[in-house]
């Protein structure tokens, strides 16, 4: 086919143009050259491509010879460079009081700065202020990653945490789904401070039929198999599955539930009667209930071991609001509380849950890349999180490609958004991510960022440099 009718037929599969007078019609705003493009899901390179971009969509991918053929508005040359879809971090939060809003606003050029093209929002006390976000960004209003927000979380009665829907019958669930569904909520957060079994289970099933996605914190009074059963479609935090790692969890939950147990106990119990025959039946089956699993494993590790690790010279809280900042003393607090035992505790648990990633994805469990970012998570800093986050699945035995898989493919298919996002091809988001080197062959180089490109808008270096210089300058200023 000719490479003008190709571009042409390109064009009209993403339902840019009509078929009348296309071939006027068509412009092309920007083309990639001369990178080596990385496909993620297959873990493969492919040099002597171009890209072409018309607003935020991808319109072709052609051949470097044939861009002779074509006159777009701008060419940019990358020779030597690697070109890759955009990062998503899949479990961040926006909160801390409306008092904070603008330092919360703050922390979006951040993820750009680090390549994170997309941010799945799981909750906190300012939800309708990232909803409304999410519609500035998608309208080009706004400059920040894609928004994907899960609302308001569903809780039981008086919880905790701030800024939750509290749900104690069937009937609550009901109008708690009817209000997150008018806001057009991406997925529902559940979590289980003060909610009964039986009310998280209500939840997941009207969830389901109505065809919304979930996520969660898992209660201690049930086995696990039971949410699994029921839909849920992610698991918020990994050490939940230590939970499922040992052949007692049927009768801990019972504890729990007579109130016997504690969580830190149930931890305790489970890692000393750990059996890996049946942590690979458990995930087995949360892979074939189609549950994923969301490891934050870089707020673990760094809450595991505060004992050990000196965060008072940390540069990275220079890009951090005072109030946010603020927000990282209660569990440093709580930390500083812990006994000697304790204290071991928490490393245990976070080595052993990381010790079960390898195990997670041989039984087929999809593993989603999120950092639990934003306020009170201390010292784990939005942009930066991601990258550290991945650098542990390496680390805890997976390879580059299921790293990078994590934080590109996984989340969209999660949300159901792969036929927009994954992958550098006709019709998808032009939300790519240009680094100095090859990522299959060393996950650290996602640091290493030449270019961003958010729906279809180029920050260069230079610009990624002065968003950051502009947020430090910003912060500077509060004090």
């Amino acid at each position: 086919m000719h490479p003008m009718k190709k571009l042409a037929a390109a064009l009209l599969a993403t339902g840019l143009f009509s078929a009348v007078h296309a071939a006027d019609k068509i412009a092309v705003d920007l083309a990639l050259t001369q990178a080596t493009i990385i496909d993620v899901a297959a873990g493969t390179r492919a040099k002597g491509q171009s890209v072409l971009l018309k607003g935020d969509t991808i319109v072709a991918v052609i051949k470097d010879a044939e861009l002779k053929n074509y006159a777009p508005k701008k060419i940019i040359k990358l020779p030597g460079k690697y070109l890759m879809p955009g990062l998503w971090d899949t479990h961040v939060h926006f909160g801390g009081g409306e008092a904070l809003i603008e330092e919360n606003k703050q922390l979006l050029p951040l993820y750009l700065a680090h390549g994170i093209t997309a941010v799945r929002d799981c909750a906190g006390d300012l939800s309708d202020t990232v909803l409304s976000w999410r519609q500035q960004i998608a309208a080009g209003k706004m400059a920040g990653p894609t928004i994907f927000a899960s609302g308001q979380k569903l809780e039981g009665i008086k919880p905790l945490w701030k800024g939750t829907i509290e749900v104690g019958t069937p009937a609550d669930v009901s109008r708690a789904l009817d209000q997150l569904q008018s806001q057009k909520v991406d997925f529902v957060k559940i979590t289980e401070n003060t909610m009964t079994p039986e009310i998280y289970l209500e939840a997941l099933r009207q969830a389901k039929a109505r065809g919304m996605r979930t996520s969660g914190h898992l209660p201690g009074q049930m086995p696990l198999a039971r949410a699994f059963d029921a839909g849920l479609g992610t698991v918020e935090h990994l050490s939940y599955l230590l939970r499922a790692t040992t052949p007692r969890e049927a009768e801990l939950a019972q504890q729990v539930a007579a109130g016997k147990l504690s969580g830190r106990e149930v931890n305790r119990l489970s890692i000393e009667s750990y059996d890996e025959a049946t942590a690979r039946a458990a995930f087995r089956h949360m892979a074939a209930r189609g549950t994923a699993v969301v490891p934050t494993l870089s707020v673990s590790r760094i809450t595991a071991y505060l004992d050990q690790e000196d965060h008072s010279h940390d540069s990275y809280p220079q890009y951090i609001g005072k109030g946010l900042r603020e927000t990282y003393e209660w569990r440093v607090k709580r930390a500083a509380q812990d006994s000697p035992d304790a204290i071991a505790l928490r490393h245990a648990v976070y080595e052993k849950s990381a010790a079960l990633l390898p195990m997670l994805a041989q039984e087929g469990v999809s593993i989603i890349a999120g950092t639990d970012a934003g306020f009170l998570n201390s010292f784990d800093y939005p942009g930066q999180a991601l990258h550290d986050e991945i650098a542990l699945y390496v680390k805890h035995g997976l390879t580059a490609q299921q790293a990078l898989q994590s934080a590109v493919v996984n989340g969209p298919r999660f949300l159901g958004k792969l036929d927009r996002y994954g992958s550098v091809a006709p019709g998808k988001a032009a939300d790519l991510l240009v680094l100095d080197a090859d990522p299959l062959t060393d996950i650290g180089v996602t640091r290493k960022i030449r270019m961003v490109v958010s729906r279809g808008e180029v920050h260069d270096r230079q610009r990624l440099d002065t968003m950051l210089a502009d947020v430090k300058r910003w912060v500077a200023s509060q004090r």
